[in-house]
């Protein structure tokens, strides 16, 4: 179609049959004649078929008009021709050709009728175009003559009008430029009153309308006084910005963003902005300590001021060192509070931007303002970081240009809690760590508690040295958030409070719900409590004398009373089997003490306690609160803590836990203190020992071994103790304590120092029960990574602390009782009689005398200090296990027993276990199965018994073969003997 087109443009405006007989002869070949397209209308045809004919037909031919079709068809042609295929070809050509012919025939015919009446238009726009031309023609024609006619007179009066306006505009300039050269003193007028934006706006009109009136000379002069007003508005106008870096104003810096939104430098102005907070920081830090310094000096030495900061920092006294750092950080304070309150300005200037009205909405903001108000908010996030690590190195500089190791703990702990202060500031400020701040303090802080520890510990040890182990008389409901030192623990808060008090700590709650730039934003200093006089509080720990007093009365007043004691007790003790009274073994007088001596143990009284242990748990509550307020160090605070722990216990240890008689560890020295055994006491010690029973567990050896190790520093004492090892090596450990002359745990009659013993145990009991309660405190204190150690020293440490009960108790059961005056009564014994015997012997008697007498030495102590019922079962068992192995051990040292012998010692045994029961509580009574057992031994026959040995390895080798010697003796012979014998020496060797 487009080459049908393209043909007839080619040819001019002709009708189709015009357009056929003048197409070149090239195209004739292709083009059917008149006939030829009469002859294909006429012939019949099938629209599909036609339309498949064309589809056939290549798209090269439809390319466009410079293709050549001959070409085509001969480039297509075999090499090798073929008369038949060209014929075919031929035929396929025609036909295609006809098909074309076909449609555009049809196509032409059918566009004919368009084709004519367009053909009329165009004639009928030829005749009006003629007729336009000659109405033009007149028109020119009489233009002509009105210009002939129009007269000079005319236009002299229009010439005349011209001039007139002319000089009503050079009246206007000159009045200008008249008003123009008196805007200078509004200009100086406005500058005074800080009217920047009206200042620069009235300048830059004035600069406008000078530029409209260059072209004359007087307006030269003019345009350079303006420009050197501009000049001075906007250093003044860099002048007051500077003003609002320490004090914020909201009108003022109102007006100064004003002018240089004006003057078109709303970039450049937050530029010099943060250059002038960077220089407000200097000058703000270096004027206060300067102040303070030169005040120190006390003279009006110039040398200070041209120190550098650091310097100056050196020169700080420890006086003014807390005054001088809190005047620090109100000052930086106030400059940070002005950054936060610019960057509010900001935010509220554009939230008001971008919520215009409607109307507003016409005036839309130019690309410019936009780009400006997000440069502005960039800048301002980027420099809180910068603003903060200005001032974090500017009190860097600060804490470490003094030396803090000898401040006082409530001094350090003020820094500590101004720095903490500051560190909220910067996590408030800008979401900062503040690792600088952190790192100054950690530095300062490990240094300071190092020597303070280092003069704890041995304030500590002179404690001890010095303690008398006497009851420190605090109230029954002691508890350590009563202390001062506990305070800052919110969960340890007192639970009772004044409506004032719950109103004002309401208050408070509140208060510290808000940010502090939210609290002092108006007014006011996070930083001005410091320097306020703290409220002094009262502890109100200790006990009256009067309601102790009351207290012990009242209790035995509650049992002095016999309605309660059963009539049986209140009789004479009478032997069941004798009838005779022998020695009176459970008075009434006992019964009392007895009673007493339960009331004692059972109730709920004061927690015991010595001044000693009060003043490590108020040192704990100082680490602890030194810890709460610089976390970095928790865990040197926590290691130290651990350290005041271990020095008590192992202090208690070596006071009280150390005997000759007891066996302990051989890196643990068997130093006795005040207590030299006597050589009776050796007895129990091996029964005791060679019983396999150990006094001190493994892990309560092991944690003592650590200490002694880690804390204690044995080679104090001695002369060349600094040949044995480096200064830096002892620096960090404590020598041993030595107890007071005053403490006397050689006396019988007080139990060998039992008092003092449950004083000290119990003391180190309770403090072990505060540090489980201070726990989960810590925990959350202590890095992630240094948890284990946490752990490790509750469940290794704190935890064995009960355990000293054995070893320190066992002492006294050991001495209390004269073991050694039985083992020569139990000698004495013929066990080889004939006949049964229905009385007792005598040392059990005299066993159970040593009981009672225990029994009422233990009620003598009870009236002095509260014993409590795990102290009188550990000292309970502690005799009666010993009692009984005694006994085993007596029964061992038999030469002859006969069947009936072996009746009297369970006699012996079943009457003191009758009477013991009456005289303690303990159930069940310890090591009875141990007796118990080794008498039924005496039973067995030579097969049973080598069975015995294997199973009952509790026993020692001499008791063993004291049952194959005396037992079996005269029923076995040499050989079989020899073989139980070498049984028992098989199982003694791995002891040995």
């Amino acid at each position: 179609m487009q080459k049908i087109k393209s043909l007839m443009t080619r040819q001019g405006l002709k009708s189709p049959q015009e357009s056929i007989t003048d197409i070149s002869p090239v195209e004739n070949l292709s083009i059917p004649s008149k006939e030829e397209l009469r002859e294909l209308r006429e012939q019949p045809v099938d629209p599909q078929a036609e339309q498949e004919i064309i589809d056939a037909i290549e798209e090269v031919y439809f390319s466009d008009d410079s293709f050549d079709m001959v070409q085509h068809e001969l480039e297509k042609l075999p090499t090798e021709l073929k008369l038949l295929e060209l014929e075919e070809c031929r035929d396929k050509l025609k036909k295609q050709q006809a098909a074309v012919s076909r449609k555009v025939a049809d196509l032409i015919l059918e566009k004919q009728p368009a084709y004519v009446k367009e053909l009329e238009r165009v004639t009928a726009l030829q005749t009006n175009l003629q007729l336009a031309a000659v109405i033009c023609t007149n028109a020119r024609r009489q233009l002509s003559v009105s210009k002939e006619g129009f007269t000079e007179a005319c236009l002299g009066l229009l010439a005349n009008q011209r001039k007139r306006q002319l000089l009503t505009g050079l009246l206007k300039s000159l009045r200008t430029i008249k008003t123009l050269q008196r805007t200078d003193v509004r200009l100086s007028e406005m500058l005074e009153e800080e009217d920047y934006p009206g200042a620069i706006q009235l300048c830059l009109e004035c600069q406008k309308a000078a530029s409209t009136f260059k072209h004359y000379s007087c307006i030269s002069e003019l345009n350079s006084k303006l420009q050197d007003t501009l000049e001075q508005i906007e250093e003044q106008l860099d002048v007051a910005l500077s003003k609002t870096c320490k004090h914020f104003d909201v009108s003022h810096y109102t007006k100064v963003q004003l002018a240089y939104t004006l003057l078109g430098k709303t970039q450049t102005a937050m530029d010099q902005l943060h250059m002038h907070f960077t220089q407000a920081i200097h000058n703000t830090v270096f004027q206060v300590v300067l102040g303070y310094v030169e005040l120190c000096a006390g003279n009006a030495d110039t040398k200070f001021q041209k120190m550098q900061y650091k310097d100056l920092c050196t020169h700080i006294t420890l006086d003014s060192y807390i005054p001088c750092l809190t005047d620090l950080c109100k000052a930086l304070w106030e400059v940070m509070l002005s950054y936060h309150r610019t960057m509010c300005w900001h935010e509220e200037h554009d939230k008001q931007a971008t919520t215009a009205t409607p109307e507003d909405a016409a005036h839309a903001e130019s690309d410019e303002l936009v780009i400006d108000r997000g440069y502005v908010k960039k800048k301002l996030e980027h420099g809180l970081t910068r603003i903060w690590q200005d001032v974090q190195l500017k009190v860097k500089a600060y804490i470490l240009g003094t030396d803090m190791s000898n401040f006082k703990y409530d001094d350090f702990i003020v820094v500590l809690d101004v720095i903490s202060r500051l560190m909220q500031v910067g996590e408030e400020f800008c979401n900062s760590k503040s690792e600088v701040l952190q790192e100054s303090i950690k530095r300062q802080s490990v240094n300071y508690f190092k020597n303070y520890h280092r003069a704890r510990l041995e304030e500590l040890r002179m404690f001890l040295e010095n303690e008398t182990w006497e009851l420190c008389p605090v109230k029954s409901n002691f508890n350590i958030s009563q202390l001062h030192e506990f305070k800052f623990m919110d969960k340890c808060r007192s639970p009772s409070l004044s409506p004032s008090r719950k109103n004002e700590s309401t208050a408070i709650q509140i208060q510290e719900e808000l940010s502090l730039f939210q609290q002092y934003l108006q007014e006011g200093n996070p930083f001005e409590m410091h320097v306020e006089q703290k409220e002094e509080e009262t502890e109100d720990v200790l006990a009256s004398g009067y309601e102790s007093d009351e207290l012990e009365k009242s209790a035995y007043q509650d049992y002095d009373s016999d309605s309660d004691v059963p009539e049986e007790l209140k009789q004479d003790y009478v032997d069941e089997q004798t009838g005779d009274v022998p020695l009176k073994s459970v008075s009434r007088e006992t019964i009392k003490s007895k009673k007493r001596s339960d009331y004692n143990l059972n109730k709920t009284n004061a927690p015991i306690l010595t001044n000693t242990t009060l003043n490590v748990i108020r040192l704990v509550g100082k680490y602890m609160q030194m810890m709460s307020i610089l976390k970095p160090i928790a865990f040197d605070v926590i290691h130290c803590v651990s350290q005041l722990f271990d020095y008590y216990l192992y202090a208690v240890y070596a006071f009280f836990g150390r005997n000759d008689m007891s066996v302990p560890s051989p890196s643990l020295p068997t130093h006795s203190g005040r207590e030299s055994g006597t050589a009776r006491m050796v007895g129990p010690a091996c029964l005791y020992e060679s019983s396999g029973l150990g006094l001190i567990s493994s892990r309560l050896r092991t944690t003592l071994n650590r200490i002694q190790e880690s804390l204690i520093d044995m080679e104090a004492s001695n002369e060349n103790a600094a040949m044995h090892g480096t200064s830096e090596d002892r620096k960090e450990k404590v020598p041993s304590p030595h107890l007071s002359q005053m403490v006397v745990l050689s006396n019988s009659d007080t139990l060998y120092g039992l008092a003092q013993r449950v004083v000290a145990t119990e003391s180190l009991v309770f403090l072990a029960e505060q540090f489980e309660s201070l726990q989960s405190h810590l925990d959350t204190m202590m890095p992630a990574a240094k948890k284990p150690f946490l752990q490790q020293f509750y469940s290794q440490t704190v935890s064995t602390a009960s355990e000293l009960r054995k070893p320190i108790y066992w002492i006294v059961a050991a001495k209390a009782i004269d073991y050694e005056q039985m083992l020569l009564l139990m000698s004495g014994v013929k066990w080889d009689i004939r006949e049964i015997m229905s009385q007792h012997n005598i040392y059990v008697d005299v066993l159970l005398k040593e009981f009672e007498m225990f029994n009422e030495r233990l009620a003598d102590v009870s009236r002095h200090v509260r014993i409590p019922l795990p102290v009188s079962n550990v000292l309970w068992e502690h005799c009666i296990r010993l009692a009984n192995r005694t006994l085993v051990e007596g029964y061992a040292n038999v030469k002859k027993c006969s069947n009936e012998g072996r009746a009297l010692m369970q006699l012996d045994f079943q009457q003191f276990l009758m009477k013991l029961e009456k005289l303690t509580d303990l159930r069940p009574i310890p090591d009875k199965e141990f007796v118990e057992t080794y008498i039924k031994a005496y039973y067995l026959t030579e097969n049973d018994m080598e069975q015995f040995i294997k199973n009952h390895r509790e026993y020692s080798m001499k008791q063993l073969a004291n049952l194959v010697n005396v037992c079996l003796g005269s029923h076995i012979n040499k050989k079989a003997r020899q073989k139980l014998l070498a049984a028992i020496d098989d199982i003694d060797r791995p002891k040995r």
